[in-house]
């Protein structure tokens, strides 16, 4: 069973940066597609961003050109590095280790971390 494990969330001031980092177990990460998703209170959990073996990634409107997805298969790691975070990426960050739909969509497992706190605020 794949486990995930969520680093890097705190209390950033608008405008600054955070990168999150997440560990994933077992021997097939080099092969699944990876993604990041958050939940703000009050809201539904939303992709934010995902990259595949081939690292070709993939972002929400709301993030292009600020957050940036990578990953290191020799690691087992996946990262989000977020610049000029705003208020409105105030959310739980979830990575997720998934696959590709028959529409080329990102399709998530049940598998999911604990979860890393980002709050941007003044």
């Amino acid at each position: 069973q794949v486990q995930l494990v969520e680093s890097g969330g705190g209390l950033v001031q608008p405008g600054g940066s955070l990168t999150l980092s997440c560990i994933v177990s077992g021997s097939l990460f080099g092969v699944r597609r990876m993604a990041w998703y958050r939940q703000a209170p009050g809201k539904q959990r939303e992709l934010v961003a995902d990259i595949n073996h081939r690292f070709t990634s993939k972002y929400a409107d709301s993030v292009k050109g600020r957050f940036t997805i990578d990953r290191d298969n020799a690691k087992n790691t996946v990262y989000l590095q977020m610049n000029d975070l705003k208020p409105e990426d105030t959310a739980v960050y979830y990575c997720n280790a998934g696959q590709s739909s028959s529409s080329g969509d990102y399709y998530p497992s049940d598998a999911w971390g604990q979860g890393a706190q980002v709050t941007v605020s003044s």
